[in-house]
């Protein structure tokens, strides 16, 4: 019989221990200051923090929300969350239900997986905060249901690292200026970035793919962009990189491969500042530039340009000319270079012939690189019955 019992007892023990332990109670019962480190096993939230305080779960704690809320909302200073894995949040984007909603400045979240939200971590009026080294995924929802992998709203100073996301809306910066977003990872997505109001932004060495746009700036002047790397941005309408109306920023370094659109600018006047755009690489895109608006006056130099289906698109005449180019590399260019200098002799001029036809009606968009109109630009550029548009002219451009 005492064997039998101890039998009993090993076989019910694993089904008393996975019983999920409230965590509220526990965060409670933290001084502030403490530090609350979780044992292995399953805590139930929703859960708040309303004190500084360490949490950490050792990679061995989960905490499940109750699938009608956030999981674990802080509205303190300096806390921290650490090893933990946070699963179940609710799906009602009216209350932003995420993984974790923060508030407050001074906050440490790291080396957190975050699975089975709608948001996964919201930043409202958050200031000198570390968001590093986290893995979130969100819920199995068509794209335009889900929520962001990270959405920060009216948020500075904050530094958002080498965090891994995936299969969520996007990832939005609202209203929030001088963030710095750098070695952060993102796919299947709507918008790898959108960044609206959010001047002075830091983006660096972010890879993102497998979106309908890479990264869209609106209304947000000073950026820089370095070191990025943007892929298969095809849908929506968008490109690897588009910009509106946000000036005196700087492109540099970036490689766009396999989007709609390589770079998609409006072209504003010179006298509301400039993008300075060097030494990327936008290659094997639909469209490896789009110009819409105004004539510019934008500086682009070192950049190359490399087995595009089309090289340069505009909205209308005149947009995007008064651009400057400059030391470019340009895949389709057929001039010589004599002197071996490493430049061509000759100018490179793009012109547009029949490619106007599609570009100024937008119906017309749908035979883009047709044959129709593959064989009526064939001729118009070998015997000219209008004259073709220029569209830039680099002076000296690069041979290799």
């Amino acid at each position: 019989m005492k064997l039998l019992g101890f039998l009993l007892a090993l076989f019910l023990a694993p089904a008393f221990a996975a019983t999920p332990t409230p965590l509220q109670p526990l965060i409670d019962a933290t001084p502030p200051g403490g530090t609350l480190r979780l044992g292995p096993g399953t805590y139930t939230g929703p859960a708040k923090i309303i004190r500084s305080m360490i949490l950490d779960g050792g990679h061995q704690a989960v905490i499940v929300g109750d699938g009608k809320s956030s999981i674990l909302s802080v509205a303190a200073t300096a806390v921290t969350l650490r090893g933990l894995r946070l699963t179940g949040s609710g799906e009602s984007h009216d209350r932003i239900d995420a993984g974790i909603l923060l508030e407050g400045d001074e906050h440490l979240v790291e080396d957190n997986e975050i699975d089975d939200v709608l948001f996964g971590i919201h930043l409202k009026e958050v200031n000198r905060s570390k968001i590093i080294a986290n893995r979130i995924t969100g819920k199995h929802l068509a794209v335009a249901m889900r929520g962001d992998a990270l959405r920060m709203w009216y948020s500075r100073h904050n530094l958002i690292a080498d965090n891994v996301f995936s299969r969520a809306r996007d990832i939005t910066i609202a209203n929030s200026t001088d963030n710095q977003i750098i070695g952060n990872q993102f796919r299947d997505g709507r918008y790898g970035m959108h960044i609206i109001f959010s001047p002075r932004l830091l983006v660096e060495n972010n890879r993102l793919s497998e979106t309908g746009t890479g990264i869209v700036v609106l209304y947000s002047p000073g950026l820089i962009l370095r070191g990025n790397h943007v892929a298969h941005a095809l849908t929506d309408g968008g490109g690897g990189m588009v910009f509106k109306e946000s000036n005196d920023a700087l492109i540099e370094n970036n490689e766009v491969l396999h989007c709609s659109v390589g770079l998609k600018v409006d072209a504003p006047p010179l006298s509301t500042g400039v993008l300075t755009v060097r030494n990327n690489r936008f290659a094997h895109n639909i469209v490896g530039m789009f110009f819409y608006g105004e004539a510019g006056g934008h500086r682009f130099s070192g950049n190359r340009f490399e087995n595009n289906l089309n090289t340069i698109a505009i909205s209308a005449p005149g947009a995007g000319s008064d651009n400057v180019w400059h030391d470019n590399y340009w895949g389709d260019y057929q001039g010589f270079d004599r002197d071996s200098d490493g430049h061509g002799d000759q100018a490179h001029e793009i012109y547009l012939f029949a490619d106007r036809i599609w570009m100024e009606t937008p119906m017309a968009t749908f035979f883009r690189n047709s044959p129709v109109l593959e064989m009526l630009d064939f001729l118009e550029r070998l015997a000219p019955f209008s004259s073709p548009h220029r569209v830039l002219q680099d002076p000296l451009p690069r041979m290799r």
